[in-house]
């Protein structure tokens, strides 16, 4: 039994197009794998907490050398860790704000990433460790970047997974979405074309 775990980071929640686009290709997943469990993480009205020195300091301490908030920010990041090992299929919507990724994305990346248990470093340098995974983005932006200097997204968000281990990473753009009604339209359909084609 396969599970899935969906990623929403939209701002404007079930409302925002990316979330959109991450609930049609898991509504279409499920019906192709109905057996699969899904678990959903909205950052929007869930945000995970901004990293500071003292949540840092606080991963990298013995339990009982942590204070009260160390102890409660360890066991978020171990939660959300648990969240990601035990999916087999993360799906991510991923907005661009001012050119950039969500912070409560940034933020959710901050605390996934610990080394010693999502990555550990060699002298080869480091190795991810969440290995045998998928993740499938689904980007919506306002204008139309891919493949150009402004795409700030695709390398950072591939290059960080495969940092931790998942190195099988699919992207569904659907760009354009603030250029008129026929640009986003055709947008929101080729990224339904894609979506149909990656569920087979």
């Amino acid at each position: 039994m396969a599970q899935l775990l969906q990623i929403n980071s939209s701002l404007f929640g079930e409302h925002g197009q990316s979330t959109q686009l991450s609930q049609k290709f898991v509504e279409r997943f499920l019906t192709v794998n109905p057996d699969t469990q899904l678990k959903v993480r909205d950052l929007a009205n869930q945000p995970v907490p901004h990293l500071d020195a003292e949540i840092v300091m606080g991963f990298g301490v013995a339990e009982d050398q942590k204070n009260s908030r160390q102890v409660e920010m360890t066991a978020l990041s171990d939660q959300l860790i648990e969240e990601v090992e035990s999916s087999d299929i993360l799906v991510i919507g991923l907005p661009m704000y001012n050119f950039s990724l969500p912070s409560t994305l940034k933020s959710w990346f901050d605390f996934i990433a610990r080394a010693g248990v999502t990555f550990k470093y060699t002298e080869q340098g480091p190795i991810g460790l969440l290995e045998g995974k998928k993740a499938y983005i689904m980007a919506a932006r306002g204008g139309q970047y891919s493949g150009t200097e402004y795409d700030t997204q695709t390398a950072l968000v591939r290059h960080f997974l495969g940092f931790i281990g998942i190195q099988d990473v699919e992207f569904v753009y659907a760009e354009g979405l603030n250029m008129g009604d026929d640009i986003k339209g055709q947008a929101i359909n080729d990224a339904q074309e894609a979506i149909d084609s990656l569920v087979a």
